[in-house]
């Protein structure tokens, strides 16, 4: 089950579990869509993978199975000016 990570690890921009600017590799690296399209080119970065728009957990459903609060955040040159 993916866990919905709560944010982009390049910018840190919030990526709520209903977000359609959330994009995901297979390995669930996790990305605003505007740093996944200007910054990667939609590859992942950490392991090559394409980066995709995250699916949608519809809400009656979060309720079970939340999103993960757990906020990640990696030095990738692209990001470093994004990051303070």
């Amino acid at each position: 089950m993916l866990k919905l990570k709560p944010n982009c690890e390049c910018c840190d921009t919030d990526l709520p579990p209903e977000s359609l600017n959330a994009r995901t590799c297979s390995f669930e690296c996790t990305f605003c869509k505007d740093c996944a399209e200007d910054n990667f080119r939609n590859v992942c970065p950490n392991c090559e993978g394409e980066l995709l728009r995250r699916p949608i957990r519809p809400v009656e459903l979060l309720v079970k199975n939340p999103a993960s609060t757990d906020r990640f955040l990696k030095a990738h040159p692209e990001c470093a000016h994004l990051q303070t």
